[in-house]
């Protein structure tokens, strides 16, 4: 039988929380929290300049979404916090890491794709989302909390709360699909080109379709209706895909200056002043 784990019931109190979850939520904190610190030291070291959006959509991701998101999730798991920073938290977080993380795909999408309509409706994409979907699930996580016996705000945030799950990682998958499809037709513009840099464009490939798997989980978390258990787990992912954009960057870094000279596909101009 599924479990069902409630979206306004989960603060369980230190007298109350089974051990083995304790245990596994401290766990899932430690990874993103320590994810997210690392990163926060790596990434300004990675970048010569600090004015791309690649930079701040990956830098915000780390201190202003994994960090507040992991903090207040557990505080609230725990009990041991007033509900209002809680929620404060663990929204201020979502909104830079959730969303951001599709900014994230966008800003390096440049490099291998130079068809404006579909950098356009990229964009736009991710602008809806913010209008659309973050402040409706804002609100209704608030008001389902704060009011956890009107069926309307909590039957409300169960249907949004699958809306946005299910929504953000089909926007991410799009995204990283239109990622593979310019990155494999690269590779088939130059199939005599140097074993290092198909070696990289493969990886890129792999990379891409680890996030996938990664969204497709949380989404299956959610169905199953393990609320609470995806997001806690969703800090975690989000710091571990924000890991492998830190190894794309690297890969970007060696491609740019392997191929500055004389691959103009890969913008280095767009790309060799942002990256050391």
């Amino acid at each position: 039988m599924t479990q069902i784990e409630s979206p306004v019931s989960t603060s369980l109190g230190p007298g109350t929380v089974n051990s083995a979850i304790g245990i596994s939520v401290i766990v899932f904190m430690s990874i993103a929290l320590y994810n997210a610190l690392e990163l926060s030291v790596l990434i300004p070291l990675s970048f010569r300049r600090y004015r791309s959006l690649y930079f701040w959509s990956l830098f915000t991701s780390a201190i202003l979404g994994v960090i507040p998101q992991s903090i207040g999730q557990g505080l609230q798991f725990f009990n041991v916090a007033p509900l209002w920073l809680c929620m404060f938290l663990s929204n201020f977080g979502f909104i830079f890491v959730v969303p951001n993380q599709s900014v994230v795909l966008y800003s390096r999408l440049h490099l291998v794709s130079q068809n404006r309509l579909v950098l356009a409706f990229v964009r736009w994409l991710i602008v809806f989302c913010f209008i659309a979907i973050i402040i409706p699930t804002i609100t209704l996580n608030v008001g389902s909390a704060y009011v956890p016996q009107s069926r309307g705000w909590v039957d409300g945030y169960e249907v949004f709360e699958r809306l946005q799950v299910t929504w953000f990682a089909v926007q991410e998958i799009i995204i990283s699909g239109i990622y593979i499809r310019e990155t494999i037709r690269l590779i088939r513009l130059s199939p005599d080109a140097d074993s290092r840099r198909h070696k990289i464009l493969y990886e890129l490939l792999a990379i891409n379709i680890a996030a996938i798997v990664m969204d497709l989980s949380i989404v299956s978390l959610q169905y199953r209706g393990l609320y609470f258990t995806q997001i806690m787990l969703k800090p975690m992912v989000y710091s571990i895909k924000l890991k492998l954009e830190f190894a794309v960057l690297g890969m970007l870094v060696s491609m740019v200056h392997a191929h500055s000279s004389n691959q103009p596909t890969w913008r280095a101009d767009c790309t060799t002043s942002e990256f050391s």
